[in-house]
């Protein structure tokens, strides 16, 4: 597998950490009633990384800021999952 920019990043690490995490929560609420919100769970948590990768691959510090910036969005977004998961 060729070598990314971002994978020396340690957010990028730390939001993989957490979508495995975020992943194995989904799993065990994944049942017919609640599929919708592991899937939202699934996702919000993916989007971190994924636009973590992607601002990496930006040319300049802006456009990287701004995809930093939904990434931190998406931390959110999955933190209120969670926070609703255990409730």
């Amino acid at each position: 597998m060729a070598h990314f920019r971002f994978m020396d990043l340690e957010i990028w690490k730390d939001s993989i950490a957490l979508n495995r995490k975020s992943y194995d929560l989904a799993d065990q609420i994944s049942n017919a009633k609640s599929y919708r919100f592991a899937e939202q769970l699934r996702a919000a948590s993916l989007s971190i990384s994924n636009n973590i990768a992607e601002g990496a691959g930006s040319f300049s510090d802006k456009d990287f800021a701004n995809f930093l910036n939904i990434a931190r969005r998406s931390v959110f977004e999955t933190a209120n999952l969670v926070f609703i998961a255990y409730q």
